[in-house]
């Protein structure tokens, strides 16, 4: 018997718009939230990403070319709102459940002439899932209008069911999208969906953020946000925030295992 799409049930959740998401993330591998953070806000993260990124950023060549700032939580308060951010928390909580943690908050700045980035996704084969909630979710935030000249990332609808990280070498993908979306707008993607940024054909860089979520009990953290963190933001976090970051217990206390005997 075929599953009912989500909302369709008898617990349906009544917001219409979190429930399309949630089934457009179940069957597509991916959705897009429309203007999540206002101009003001996205031009203060971009400003401080493309100021602060030719100082400690570091070149990447993972499956492409680009500049790679890691970590942000450590380097300023300003991104502490989109570690529980509402719209895009609640399409995370909806399909992982509520046990997660952030598994890091990035930045990539993708400059003219870097090429595409290859198709992938971003969970071991080991730990790809069938027909249940991934055990990673990531987001893509737009620090600026994603078009087809600058490298708006591409995704491959579906993908997430593949049961393969990459796609294979003979495989000719006819049916790639171009998530072009407006500056302040978040695209959120089932980790095992085939993705990649475009390669950059514009005259200036992009920039966008990655926060990407991952199952709690199982799961480190790509970049540990305990890390070089100032001891005098942490009343500045939520609840929340602190539990997502595994700091509920402040910044002393143990957090890389599920428990310690001694």
């Amino acid at each position: 018997m075929m599953e009912q799409p989500l909302g369709t049930g008898p617990e349906a959740n009544p917001d219409p718009q979190l429930v399309q998401q949630l089934n457009e993330l179940r069957f597509f591998g991916f959705t897009v939230l429309e203007d999540v953070l206002p101009a003001d806000t996205v031009r203060a993260l971009h400003d401080f990403v493309m100021a602060t990124e030719p100082d400690i950023g570091v070149d990447t060549l993972y499956r492409g070319r680009a500049r790679h700032l890691a970590n942000l939580v450590t380097l300023d308060p300003m991104f502490f709102p989109l570690i529980d951010h509402p719209r895009v928390l609640s399409v995370i909580e909806g399909t992982m459940g509520s046990e997660i943690i952030l598994g890091s908050l990035n930045a990539r700045v993708v400059y003219p002439g870097d090429p595409d980035q290859g198709l992938h996704s971003d969970v071991p084969v080991p730990l790809l899932r069938h027909g249940e909630a991934p055990l990673m979710m990531n987001t893509i935030w737009a620090l600026q209008d994603f078009t087809a000249a600058n490298g708006a990332t591409r995704v491959v609808p579906g993908s997430h069911n593949s049961g393969l990280r990459v796609p294979p070498s003979d495989f000719h993908i006819p049916f790639e999208h171009k998530a072009e979306i407006r500056a302040g707008s978040v695209i959120v993607i089932n980790g095992q969906t085939w993705h990649g940024s475009g390669e950059n054909r514009s005259d200036a860089p992009r920039a966008a953020l990655f926060g990407h979520y991952r199952f709690a009990h199982w799961l480190r953290f790509q970049c540990d946000p305990h890390d070089r963190f100032d001891p005098a933001w942490l009343p500045m976090l939520s609840d929340r925030q602190k539990t997502l970051m595994r700091m509920i217990d402040g910044l002393t206390g143990q957090h890389g295992a599920d428990f310690y005997e001694r």
